[in-house]
Order: C-alpha cells, then sequence, then structure tokens
C-alpha cells in the first residue's frame, strides 16, 4: 500500500520520500513501483520518458528525523500499537502545521490524533488495495480534525485521481465494516464445507457479479490483515457478527497470509493463483 501510494503522488508530480524500517522494504517498495510502471510502458499507458520522470520523484529513505513535507501518509500493518510509535515520532519529526494521515482500514483516527500536540492536523486516508487502480480515497475525520486538514486531504485525493467518500470515526469506517464480515462469511462457508474456495468464489463473481471472489479478495489483501480488522470491529462493536472465523485464526497463526507468503485459500507462485488450498479436518 504505501508504494502504491507514493506511485500515485509522484505521478501526479509530488516530491515523494519514501520511508522504511529497513533498506530491505525500502528496496522492495521501489521495485514494486517499477514493475507497475513497466507494465503502464508495455500496456501503451506510459512511455518510457515519463516513467523515468515518475522515479525521479521518489526519494526512498531510512531516516526519519526532520521531515519538511505538506503530509504524511502513514501505511504501516493493521497495530495500534505501531501506529501509535509512527505517530509519536512525525509528531517530533515534522512542522506543526504538516497534515498527518493514516492509511489505516479500521483502526481509531482520533486515538491516533490523542498522541500528537496539534491533533487537528490528524486524519484517515484510507486508500483501497492496488492504490494505482483503485478510485476511491475513503476520508475518515477523527473528532479533532479541523476543516482545513479535511479540505487539503480532499484537495490531494482530487489530483491524484481519486474520487473521496467521508466516513465517521468507527471501527472499520464503510469499507470494511461492509467488507470484512463478508469476507469473514465466506471462510465460515469454507469452514462448514458449504463449498470449496472456487465454488464460493465463483457464486460470488458470476451470481453476485463481484469482480473478485470473498476468499481470492482476502489473499490479496492478507489474512493477517484481515484478522486485524475483523478483531478491531469485534472488539469496538461487540457484537458477535464481527466474530473472526477460527479457520481465519487458524490460517494466521499457520503463517499463510496469502499472496504474500504464497499460500492462503489458494496457493501462488510469483504472485500467481496455483490452485485452492484444501480446508484443514
Amino acid at each position: 500500500m504505501g508504494s502504491g501510494i507514493a506511485q500515485v503522488c509522484a505521478q501526479a508530480g509530488h516530491e515523494v520520500l519514501l520511508n522504511d524500517r529497513e533498506e530491505k522494504f525500502v528496496e522492495h517498495g521501489i521495485r514494486s513501483i517499477e514493475k507497475n510502471l513497466d507494465r503502464a510502458v508495455e500496456k501503451g499507458r506510459m512511455t518510457a520518458e515519463e516513467r523515468g520522470r515518475v522515479l525521479s520523484h521518489i526519494d526512498p529513505r531510512l531516516h526519519f528525523t526532520n521531515l519538511d513535507v505538506a503530509i504524511a501518509i502513514e501505511a504501516a500493518t493493521e497495530n495500534l500499537h505501531l501506529k501509535l510509535e509512527i505517530f509519536r515520532k512525525l509528531n517530533e519529526s515534522t512542522a506543526p502545521e504538516t497534515i498527518l494521515a493514516s492509511n489505516t482500514s479500521s483502526i481509531s483516527i482520533t486515538k491516533l490524533a490523542a498522541v500528537c500536540d496539534n491533533p487537528g492536523r490528524v486524519i484517515g486516508m484510507h486508500f483501497m488495495n492496488p492504490v494505482p487502480v483503485m478510485k476511491l480515497v475513503e476520508v475518515i475525520r477523527a473528532i479533532q480534525t479541523t476543516d482545513a486538514t479535511a479540505k487539503f486531504v480532499h484537495d490531494l485525493a482530487a489530483q491524484l485521481g481519486k474520487t473521496t467518500a467521508e466516513s465517521r470515526d468507527m471501527p472499520g469506517f464503510i469499507a470494511n465494516r461492509i467488507l470484512m464480515p463478508l469476507i469473514n462469511e465466506a471462510v465460515f462457508a469454507l469452514f462448514q464445507g458449504v463449498g470449496t474456495p472456487d465454488a464460493i468464489d465463483t457464486v460470488a463473481k458470476l451470481g453476485l457479479n463481484h469482480p473478485m471472489g470473498p476468499l481470492e479478495l482476502a489473499d490479496l489483501i492478507g489474512l493477517d490483515t484481515c484478522l486485524a480488522i475483523m478483531e478491531v470491529l469485534y472488539d469496538g462493536l461487540g457484537d458477535q457478527k464481527y466474530n473472526p472465523c477460527a479457520l481465519l485464526r487458524q490460517y494466521v497463526d499457520a503463517g499463510w497470509y496469502g499472496r504474500k507468503t504464497g499460500r492462503g485459500f489458494y496457493t501462488y507462485e510469483n504472485g500467481r493463483k496455483v490452485s485452492a488450498e484444501a480446508v484443514p479436518a
């Protein structure tokens, strides 16, 4: 997600600092951007010259001090403690007027804002995956967020060619409050033997006109991320319908996170789906 956000910002002509904890993660992000741009050149959507221009706008770096930026967009994994740590660092490393945005898909923006000296500059800016393709940005105001901060983010999203939709700062916001129970119910259908992964996904695609089945989509998102979001929904709303399926927990415990690990509800080789996994007895 971070590399995708960096790519669309650079394509819009903005200078981008791409930061991560370790050099290997930064390098992986750059490779992902290069792969996306190469594909665009091959399909005639971009010239080689434009590809070079986009990459020239991206400055990969490891250090996290004295960030002279108009906006910092955090895109770490769905872990509250990690995000709070990042926002504390951003609070110390940026000017008081810098907008601090989180790409979180479920965690309270109000909690993130509370660790900053100027909480009015904190906002949720939830991009959809894959960022270069998907048009929506979900904007989430903390109760502290100012109108000026919200306007800046809406304007930036428009510059990136995105459409915004505002959500209240509630667990899961709008997108994942709708999507994650659907994915969770598909996992229950698999767990209870109602259908195979292929059957469940085929019904969603051909019967419900979804572009991707819920189990394949979960593999794309990451089963660890899906579980984290479901836990935020369950803990925050206290409704049993948000209780994650035991099979989802089991897959995450096994390290089967989906495409990024090569195994989830399907197996993958070089990012391509190979086959459906059998459900453990």
